[in-house]
This record gives C-alpha cells, sequence and structure tokens, in this order.
C-alpha cells in the first residue's frame, strides 16, 4: 500500500461533544489519544468546542501529540482574521486550516496562504457535508490550492466516490471524512455478534469500529473522524485505526450489513 499522508486513522470530532466542560473534553480527548488517535477537529462553528479543546490538551500537557485541524466559518475576511487569531491563541499552531462548508472560500484564500507561508498554518483544506456542493468542492480542489478536504463517507452515503474521492487521490490531497457513522443512525440497527464474526480477524469488536475500518480501508481515505462525548467509546472508535485493513469482500459484508 502507498505511503499515507496521515493515516489511515480513526481521530476525533468535537461536534456536539463537550459544551463547555473542560473535564469531559480532557477525558474524552485523552482516551482518544491514549487509543492511538492523533487527529482532533473542531470548529467556531461548534460554539465553545475549540475553547474546551485547547483547555483539555494543555490540562493533559498533551498539544505536541495532536494534529489540530480547525475551520474558518465567516462570511468576511475581518471575521476569518478573528477566528484564526483566537485559534492561534489557543492553539499556537494550528497544522491544518479548513475553509468550513466554503463559506467565502475565495476571498479566504490570500490572507490565509500568507498565514500559512509564515508558518502559523501547516496544511490548508477545504470542507462541505452536501453533495450538492461537491461540484463547488472539486473546483476548489483544482486551484491547487489545498492540502486536505473534508467530506461525507459511509456505507450509506457514497456519492463522493464518483468524482472527489478520484481528484483528491490525483492531486495528492489527503482525506478527512466526516460521518462515517452518517450521524448516528447508521449505529441504530447493530448487526447480530454472529454477523460479525467474520471481521473477528480483523480486530472488529463492534459495528462501530467495522463501519470506520470500512472508510479507512478505502485506500484514498486518510482520516475518519467520528464524534463522541464518551471516553469509552472514543478508545474504542481509535482502535478501527488499526491494520489490518478490509479487503473487497469485508467492505461488500459492512455494506450489506448497512443497507
Amino acid at each position: 500500500m502507498e505511503e499515507r499522508r496521515l493515516g489511515p486513522v480513526v481521530g476525533l470530532g468535537t461536534w456536539r461533544t463537550f459544551e463547555g466542560d473542560v473535564g469531559l473534553a480532557a477525558k474524552v480527548v485523552g482516551a482518544a489519544l491514549d487509543g492511538g488517535c492523533r487527529l482532533v477537529d473542531s470548529s467556531p462553528m461548534y460554539g465553545s468546542a475549540e475553547a474546551s479543546l485547547a483547555a483539555s490538551l494543555r490540562l493533559l500537557q498533551s498539544r505536541e501529540q495532536a494534529i489540530v485541524a480547525t475551520k474558518v466559518w465567516a462570511d468576511t475576511v475581518e471575521e476569518g482574521r478573528r477566528q484564526f487569531g483566537a485559534q492561534a491563541a489557543w492553539f499556537g499552531h494550528v497544522e491544518i486550516e479548513q475553509i468550513h462548508n466554503l463559506v467565502a472560500w475565495e476571498e479566504h484564500l490570500s490572507w490565509l496562504q500568507d498565514e500559512q507561508g509564515a508558518g502559523g498554518i501547516g496544511s490548508l483544506g477545504v470542507t462541505h457535508y452536501s453533495e450538492s456542493a461537491f461540484d463547488e468542492l472539486a473546483r476548489a480542489l483544482r486551484t491547487g490550492v489545498f492540502q486536505t478536504v473534508q467530506l461525507p463517507y459511509n456505507p450509506r452515503q457514497r456519492a463522493c466516490e464518483r468524482e472527489l474521492l478520484p481528484l483528491a487521490d490525483e492531486l495528492d490531497v489527503a482525506v478527512i471524512v466526516m460521518r462515517p457513522l452518517g450521524r448516528g443512525e447508521l449505529l441504530l440497527s447493530e448487526p447480530r455478534s454472529a454477523d460479525l464474526a467474520p471481521l473477528a480477524e480483523f480486530g472488529i469488536e463492534t459495528w462501530a469500529q467495522a463501519l470506520l475500518k470500512w472508510v479507512l480501508s478505502d485506500e484514498r481515505v486518510d482520516v475518519a473522524i467520528p464524534a463522541t462525548s464518551r471516553p469509552d467509546r472514543a478508545r474504542e472508535n481509535a482502535a478501527a485505526g488499526r491494520p489490518p485493513w478490509f479487503g473487497r469482500e469485508e467492505r461488500r459484508l459492512v455494506e450489506r450489513l448497512a443497507a
């Protein structure tokens, strides 16, 4: 398998998780890092999640262990700069700065590239959750400016396979997958243990792990970022980011179970 840029690995999403509770954030982030997670994803859109994440990394003395992927979510350059200023104060260096949901993405490019050139940002990325925006997401990638893209991908949501995953592979853009468990609906009907038994040799103990390993077994994917507010679930999810990876037969089994 070709060497990966970021993974494959399970990261940690922070959408609707900590609600400003730094103690909870430290427990979840600590469990994820202990389990092998390195990338943590956040956004100004997520309320106090960024501040809680930063505080938890300080409390854990684990900032150097984490790849912070956060976002600019702003209609104006002025607001985008303000958001980045807060992130720089919280995290110091931002490893991956993403333009959230393509909001004013062309307007933000110049100053973000300046910050990247100055060393405040490692990689630039762009994101969107909606298939209706995939054409614009592809247009953004074709500029050659972005090193990462974040998009939804799971056994029931596969539109990115048509153009975006091949394009990211062609352009050597790292892929961060949001909604690897859907919006949680994929966990509502768990298969029987007997149905998951063929996946045991791949380290699979739970249905969530099977779904995450399905995503990461696509060689074009680097990171999957399930969100959770449970330390035990964060540790369990992180375990799915270890080889061996599924082949075609195992991926098809997960697809059938998820249908």
